[in-house]
């Protein structure tokens, strides 16, 4: 089985479309995660560079306005994702949609149509959407997750349980039952390390996170071993430290840019020894 690591386009926007591909194909990754409407750029001119380096990329994305009224809210979530999904050369496409949908606040009947609507542009254009575990979306929590998994056993994620850990402010050693289903349907995985106090720690290699650290490789570890076992033929994970506010940046020596690039490079390498990938 193959494991594939995108870099976050997130916490880059300053720096230039082709320095960034260029440093991004030299560090080894498959191909980045993007969120096309953070920063104003000719889509098309950024896919013709993917191309060039011969980096693949798949889609993050939220809608991007505030609606108070849900009718408008659904709209523009379908609008935005045929749009997404419409960012292609031919063949070339998203590997896949990450979809942070909803709010946290939103009813089981308002959910379920966000669902559908995902489901209805992932059927018409052929293009993966996965729901995001992300707190002040619908997947903010686990326990409110669970229902939604048990109706839907065919629903995808991409899970980052960092979100689950911070909100709940444990590990969820209480709450297996919804973190195996999560692990089952995940198809994406998120890898920044949080705790229970927040979603990113200073530094995951420091010993004071050790507990935080481990936390998350007992998920990460059961979804690869049961990709393996079901004969998938790669596993895509994004190393996904963030820029500040994510990041404290208090005593650090770079620049953000600079110690976010080798927080994520630091997991992406990690995780590489562990599951034994030579890049």
């Amino acid at each position: 089985m193959n494991l594939a690591f995108f870099c976050p386009r997130w916490g880059f926007e300053r720096i230039p479309w082709e320095t960034f591909l260029t440093n991004v194909k030299e560090a080894g990754y498959t191909g980045i995660e993007w969120f096309p409407y953070s920063e104003k750029i000719d889509y098309q001119k950024v896919i013709r560079l993917l191309q060039q380096q011969q980096l693949e990329f798949c889609i993050v994305m939220t809608v991007v306005e505030h609606y108070d009224e849900f009718h408008r809210y659904l709209s523009a979530l379908k609008e935005q994702l045929l749009d997404l999904c419409s960012m292609r050369n031919g063949d070339y496409a998203p590997l896949h949609i990450t979809a942070q949908t909803g709010r946290e606040y939103f009813t089981a009947d308002q959910i379920e149509k966000c669902l559908a609507c995902c489901a209805e542009v992932s059927r018409q254009t052929g293009i993966p959407i996965y729901q995001e575990t992300h707190r002040n979306k619908w997947a903010y929590v686990a326990h409110a997750v669970l229902p939604v998994l048990e109706k839907h056993p065919d629903l995808l994620l991409t899970l980052d349980v960092s979100h689950w850990f911070c909100v709940s402010e444990s590990y969820l050693q209480d709450q297996q039952v919804v973190v195996q289903k999560a692990i089952r349907q995940a198809r994406h995985i998120h890898a920044r390390v949080g705790h229970t106090q927040g979603p990113q720690v200073y530094e995951p290699s420091a010993p004071e996170y050790a507990e935080a650290l481990e936390a998350h490789l007992k998920i990460w570890d059961q979804w690869i071993q049961l990709r393996r076992e079901e004969d998938a033929a790669r596993c895509t994970i994004t190393p996904e430290f963030g820029p500040p506010p994510y990041m404290v940046f208090a005593n650090r020596k770079g620049s953000p840019e600079e110690e976010q690039w080798r927080l994520n490079l630091w997991m992406k390498s990690f995780l590489e020894k562990r599951y034994q990938v030579v890049p």
